[in-house]
């Protein structure tokens, strides 16, 4: 999904005030900041709330920088109360760098044996199971 919509959006909006106000961004700096994240939130939980129906999905984890976000944490949980769905959160220590989950799905590749040799082409991103 795009937030190029959002982005210009709030762009403009800043352009605009920007012009009768130079302090308009340090004076509003908190409610501009929440405004986006709530925007933000609101359109992620619009397509989570339709997979869900569309899917019958019940387990839900949140991973990455992201899931250190109090505000996307507390509408998950939030959701899974009144959908009866299972939400696996990462304890805050373990969201601010991906090396925690790169170490874990390391760990998992040793108990079960499986190694890389030195010349093994790194991947900046990979499938859901393609592990």
């Amino acid at each position: 999904y795009s937030f190029s919509g959002l982005k210009t959006s709030f762009l403009y909006t800043l352009r605009d005030n920007l012009k009768d106000n130079q302090n308009f961004i340090q004076e509003n700096l908190n409610d501009l900041a929440a405004s986006l994240q709530k925007a933000i939130i609101d359109i992620l939980f619009s397509k989570l709330r339709r997979a869900i129906k569309e899917t019958g999905v019940k387990n839900i984890a949140l991973s990455g920088g992201v899931a250190a976000n109090s505000g996307l944490r507390t509408r998950l949980t939030e959701l899974s109360q009144k959908n009866n769905l299972n939400v696996f959160l990462p304890e805050k220590a373990y969201t601010t760098d991906n090396a925690a989950m790169i170490g874990m799905l390391a760990y998992y590749h040793y108990l079960e044996g499986r190694f890389e040799n030195i010349e093994v082409v790194p991947q900046a991103r990979m499938a859901v199971g393609e592990f």
